[in-house]
């Protein structure tokens, strides 16, 4: 007969509170520093999905976003009350 010795359990006591410096992602993410690669980034990430989501063709919805960036004007209706 062989005797085995009672184990006590083990508690592991995990902290979340514990204070971390954090830098904001703005200053650790290269393309979030670079506005030109932001924007290179983003338009490629809307245009995928929005394709996937749609079946519209990547490159028809790259130039739209692209478009995008012209001002746009607006007339005001004649016979507005504002």
């Amino acid at each position: 007969m062989v005797k085995v010795k009672s184990r006590r359990p083990i508690y592991v006591f995990v902290c979340y509170n514990l204070v971390m410096e954090q830098k904001p992602l703005i200053e650790t993410n290269p393309y979030l520093r670079d506005p030109k690669k932001f924007r290179k980034a983003l338009i490629t990430n809307v245009s995928s999905s929005t394709a996937v989501e749609t079946g519209a063709s990547v490159e028809s919805i790259v130039r739209t976003l692209l478009e995008g960036n012209k001002p746009h004007t607006f007339k005001k209706p004649q016979g507005s009350a504002r």
